[in-house]
């Protein structure tokens, strides 16, 4: 997860539709609790829904870029989002990892025309995944046998007090 960085996050909105835009994710450092962090400007749809209800999913594809036939492997996370300062290091460093991320980390509040935040997404225990370790010779003989489930390990989950 942590060398991809592009995912679609849907949140809910006040009437309890879906609302999915595409975001750039960084993951927590290895020595924190597992998480997603998403850097967004304060005034956009995605930070208002979340205010209003904090459930989000977030699926990260990994295409088959020379065989576009075949269908894209992806990881799916369900989980709580918080708005957080923009001054976490945890989110800085998740961010600081891929070079788009360092460079929307070099954002400026006039450029954006907004103050910047971060979108912090504690998972579930559970991942969702499709593909993710077949071959695409095995996604092709048997497609609907290819989901799977893992859990993120004891260790990496955040405590909830």
């Amino acid at each position: 997860m942590g060398k991809k960085t592009f995912g679609v996050l849907t949140t809910i909105d006040s009437k309890g539709r879906p609302h999915s835009t595409g975001i750039i994710y960084g993951v927590s450092p290895p020595s924190s609790p597992f998480a997603l962090y998403v850097l967004i400007g304060e005034n956009y749809v995605k930070v208002r829904n979340i205010h209003k209800n904090p459930s989000v999913s977030l699926v990260v594809t990994f295409p088959h870029y020379w065989m576009r036939f075949v269908p894209a492997s992806y990881a799916m996370f369900r989980g709580t989002a918080e708005i957080v300062p923009f001054d976490i290091p945890d989110a800085k460093w998740a961010m600081s990892q891929s070079r788009i991320g360092r460079m929307n980390l070099n954002t400026d509040v006039e450029t954006a025309g907004t103050r910047m935040v971060f979108i912090k997404i504690t998972p579930e225990p559970t991942i969702f995944c499709y593909g993710l370790g077949f071959s695409i010779m095995e996604m092709r003989s048997n497609h609907t046998n290819v989901g799977y489930k893992v859990t993120i390990p004891e260790n990496r989950r955040e405590i909830v007090i």
